[in-house]
């Protein structure tokens, strides 16, 4: 019993992180289940579907606060999985270590710049009168799909950023953000069940808590002041950052 209770708590510990920083979650669950035990090709393919419940669940949070940028967040994802599907295609042409290791040190400067960035609460905004470049957007998408591909890491890292470069405050970018995932962890949760790498017994003691988690999550976001929601995504960015240099330069880090 305590047992299962333990891995309820680990849900909801990474359902929150997922929802608060609209990142997804894989970032926490990959590394989770390959310390469990979990051999890591089946660990990213169980990570793939475990994060479509907690997108799912964030992003109906977020559509009941009102944050989420829908269009924004479905021109996103459109090209997403098609970028997805090229950066898979990708690894057999280009070494990803050494692009791990360049791209580390990108979103390494990317989460400086966030950290000093200035952000509007959500009180200061009108969603209906923020105006994106509709041209741009699918661009940004189908760059982070082929990162998620070819570098294994989420959209969502990808994804907050360019919003928020695009305009859109750092609460409203991280609930499209979450949006935006269910579509594109929905089209690679398919592909890794199809190849066999989804461990359902997995899934069925992590989803609960992540589920609660992605709940609870976009109501500390709710609650949290733009600026310290912005330093807090930058400091969890320069962690991904760290990692994913430290595996290109061969580190043994699930």
């Amino acid at each position: 019993m305590l047992k299962y209770l333990g891995y309820f708590g680990i849900g909801i510990f990474i359902g929150i992180l997922a929802a608060l920083f609209g990142l997804g979650g894989g970032f926490l669950v990959v590394p989770t289940l390959n310390l469990l035990g979990v051999e890591i090709h089946h660990a990213v393919g169980t990570s793939s579907a475990a994060v479509v419940f907690t997108s799912l669940s964030s992003a109906i949070a977020y559509h009941k606060q009102g944050r989420i940028h829908h269009k924004a967040g479905l021109l996103l994802a459109s090209t997403a999985v098609i970028g997805a599907y090229t950066g898979a295609w990708m690894t057999s042409y280009i070494s990803a270590s050494q692009l791990k290791v360049i791209f580390g040190v990108v979103l390494f400067l990317v989460a400086i710049r966030i950290y000093r960035k200035k952000s509007r609460e959500p009180h200061e905004v009108d969603l209906t009168q923020i105006k994106l470049d509709y041209r741009i957007v699918p661009i940004g998408g189908f760059i982070a799909g082929i990162a998620s591909g070819l570098l294994g890491i989420g959209g969502g890292a990808i994804n907050v950023p360019f919003l928020t470069y695009m305009g859109l405050p750092i609460h409203y970018a991280v609930a499209t953000s979450s949006f935006a995932i269910v579509f594109t962890a929905t089209s690679g949760a398919i592909k890794h069940y199809m190849l066999g790498n989804v461990e359902v017994e997995w899934l069925v003691l992590l989803v609960p808590g992540l589920i609660v988690g992605a709940q609870l999550g976009a109501r500390i976001a709710k609650r949290t002041k733009a600026s310290n929601l912005t330093k807090a995504f930058a400091v969890v960015m320069a962690f991904l950052a760290i990692r994913m240099i430290l595996k290109g330069l061969g580190y043994p880090i699930p």
